[in-house]
């Protein structure tokens, strides 16, 4: 069932959405040559508990996942796509870092995700960031009320295309607001025109997930979580938790 916020409940998202935004600033600054994958965690599950929320999700643990989710945030290190585990794994010069954070907040949820460089980048690197980043925006840019789901999801799948990149199947963005996944689905990928309708109050997380090298395809970790590339290509992962509102798309998740 979709749930069609009001604009009192997205005023509180906001504030988890701001919370969010704190957190992955605070891993990013964090963030140098050294600092271990459980140090930017840690970073984060500060800012999160010091502004009275939680975390959804530390414990988290969906069908396909053998174990719990162990911390509060995802951290997702060079040809890692999404769902990276925090590790001892300490961070080198030229690494590109993918952090995905949520926050619960007075009964509501937002949910962002980042992607830069440690240290040095690479030219390509730098790109691919660029290039996800740009189907963000135009996905962000499609969430307009009168429109359908599949304009969001053309987009996104537009800005990829072009750039040469693959995105993981089966992987896109997602309803949210009193939990961090609800319905509907937002596909990466998609016709314009088709899909549902978007209209004032709907509530989405939208994260293009972008590979450098051009596939579809995945693997997964050993641990169960992990979602990496199958050529060991980089990835990047930027992500927004955005309201369909009357007067154009608002971004919850903004500092």
């Amino acid at each position: 069932m979709v749930e069609i916020k009001s604009d009192a409940s997205l005023e509180a998202m906001r504030e988890a959405g701001r919370v969010v935004a704190q957190a992955l600033a605070a891993t990013r600054e964090a963030a140098k040559a050294g600092v271990s994958l459980r140090e930017l965690d840690e970073a984060a599950r500060t800012v999160i508990e010091a502004a009275g929320a939680t975390s959804p999700f530390l414990g988290y643990q969906p069908s396909f996942a053998p174990v719990p989710f162990p911390g509060v945030i995802c951290t997702s290190v060079n040809d890692a796509v999404v769902h990276g585990i925090p590790t001892d794994y300490r961070l080198r010069d030229g690494d590109l870092v993918s952090v995905d954070c949520g926050a619960h907040l007075d009964g509501w949820t937002g949910d962002a995700a980042i992607s830069f460089v440690v240290g040095t980048p690479r030219p390509g690197d730098l790109e691919l960031i660029a290039a996800t980043q740009e189907a963000l925006d135009a996905g962000i840019a499609a969430a307009v009320a009168g429109h359908r789901m599949g304009d969001i999801s053309h987009a996104i799948g537009t800005v990829a295309e072009r750039a040469g990149c693959g995105m993981p199947a089966d992987f896109g963005g997602h309803g949210i607001g009193r939990r961090m996944h609800e319905d509907p689905h937002v596909p990466n990928r998609g016709r314009a025109g088709r899909g549902f309708p978007l209209r004032h109050g709907l509530t989405l997380a939208i994260e293009p997930m972008l590979m450098a090298g051009g596939r579809d395809a995945y693997r997964v970790a050993p641990d169960g979580w992990t979602l990496h590339t199958i050529d060991g290509s980089r990835a990047a992962h930027i992500e927004h938790t955005i309201a369909v509102t009357d007067e154009g798309p608002r971004i919850l998740t903004l500092p």
